[in-house]
């Protein structure tokens, strides 16, 4: 069941326990560079290092593609993300299996999109979120747009917002100023 409209987004922040983004146009710029040497993609750091924040602070995190990618899977197994998706079915049934293993609900949810795909999980997240770049649609249907660009610190955005709202912030920068 989505989370009424009329839950404030202080609210919505503060409940996130499983924070899932989209990749191409969410972690990266959306740019795919493919060659003979295979797939490159462009990673933001400081995305990177939010998602190790979030980990930290036992939230845990995955990625919901559906474009599947080996530069992808890459880079999800070298920031240890909880769970890396990449159905070409619908990112809706992946997500659900995901809650079904970590017995959440859709309202401890955070999810970062972009692109039409992302609706479906826009609608039922507690907390729908798209970045600066997103599509028209993808806005209108969201909790929350991010001045920031997809690839360019928008998941960082978004993820100290969720620790800042949860008082999580300043024992996360202690923890990494050591």
């Amino acid at each position: 069941m989505p989370a009424p409209k009329s839950i404030s987004l202080s609210t919505r922040l503060q409940r996130v326990k499983l924070f899932l983004t989209d990749v191409d146009g969410v972690m990266t710029d959306g740019t795919v560079i493919m060659g003979e040497g295979g797939e490159f993609k462009r990673y933001d750091i400081q995305d990177g290092l939010g998602i190790v924040m979030l980990r930290r602070n036992f939230i845990q995190t995955g990625w919901i593609s559906a474009r599947p990618s080996a530069a992808t899977k890459a880079r999800a197994a070298d920031l240890k993300i909880d769970f890396l998706a990449q159905p070409t079915d619908g990112k809706v049934p992946a997500i659900e299996q995901i809650l079904t293993q970590t017995s959440l609900t859709w309202a401890d949810v955070c999810f970062v999109g972009d692109d039409v795909v992302d609706i479906g999980v826009f609608r039922k997240a507690g907390l729908a979120v798209a970045v600066a770049n997103a599509r028209p649609e993808a806005k209108a249907a969201a909790h929350m747009v991010t001045k920031a660009r997809g690839g360019h610190g928008a998941v960082r955005e978004v993820i100290e917002r969720i620790l800042r709202a949860q008082d999580k912030w300043k024992a996360t920068i202690e923890m990494f100023a050591k």
